[in-house]
């Protein structure tokens, strides 16, 4: 059977991976969840949404003859990805998650460590200060609990809904962003803490590095629990994986 692969996108590696992909002409599909109104174009065909959980994806994977997934979602959609292992056992579909390293605190760094964004909102329970939100538009609600802090807000989208704070600035824009930039916007709103999910990789780590040279804290929120399946961190790693299944990458 000629191979053909489904990848959970989303991110900047799954975009990478669609043009390698692509450029090979390996038959893919890149599934995308639908949270960007405008994603950015990728080189492979692609299906916008849900499955219906792990049975709804290995009912795709049946239905469309996918012979090997590649779940390169974003470090915190714990969901998806668990559904995947789920479905991939399910259906003895070879899985592979193509994840980004996490980030790690330098010795000029000022972190906080919580576990989840149970514990990053109840850590904001304290006096009011000038917050840089970076947890992405599916956690604000979550903060609104604490009304008296400043936010900043950076966003891809405009959100369509009157956002639940009483004190915020956003900012709608696209990484990946720069130290420079991110130093003037940190001192331009006067930013006191950054709080941040830990989703490494090079697009969002500016904050990271300015918060470091400004000597500012962050409150950084560790990733969320996913099942045992095989990792790899680069493009290549991934076409290493295919090669090892007999695909013919032409190189």
């Amino acid at each position: 059977m000629s191979p053909n692969l489904l990848i959970l996108g989303g991110t900047t590696e799954a975009a990478a991976l669609s043009r390698r992909i692509a450029a090979l002409g390996l038959t893919a599909t890149v599934s995308l969840a639908g949270r960007v109104a405008a994603p950015a174009p990728l080189a492979l065909p692609q299906r916008v949404g849900g499955f219906g959980g792990a049975e709804g994806l290995a009912e795709y994977i049946r239905a469309h003859r996918i012979t090997h997934l590649i779940d390169a979602t974003h470090p915190f959609a714990a969901k998806i990805s668990a559904n995947a292992v789920g479905a991939c056992t399910a259906t003895r579909t070879p899985l592979v998650a193509l994840t980004r390293p996490a980030w790690h605190p330098q010795p000029q760094d000022n972190w906080q460590l919580v576990p989840d964004m149970a514990a990053a909102v109840a850590t904001l329970d304290r006096s009011p200060a000038r917050v840089f939100l970076a947890v992405g538009r599916m956690h604000l609600a979550e903060f609104a609990v604490h009304p008296q802090h400043f936010y900043l807000l950076r966003l891809i989208d405009p959100p369509q809904t009157p956002l639940p704070f009483p004190h915020h600035h956003t900012l709608i824009s696209r990484g990946p962003f720069t130290e420079a930039g991110d130093m003037a916007l940190l001192r331009d709103h006067r930013i006191d803490l950054i709080v941040s999910k830990n989703a490494g990789g090079s697009g969002a780590v500016a904050k990271l590095t300015a918060a470091r040279a400004l000597g500012l804290p962050v409150l950084m929120i560790d990733r969320p629990a996913i099942p045992v399946r095989e990792e790899v961190s680069s493009v290549d790693d991934v076409l290493a994986w295919l090669a090892h299944f007999g695909i013919d990458l032409g190189v």
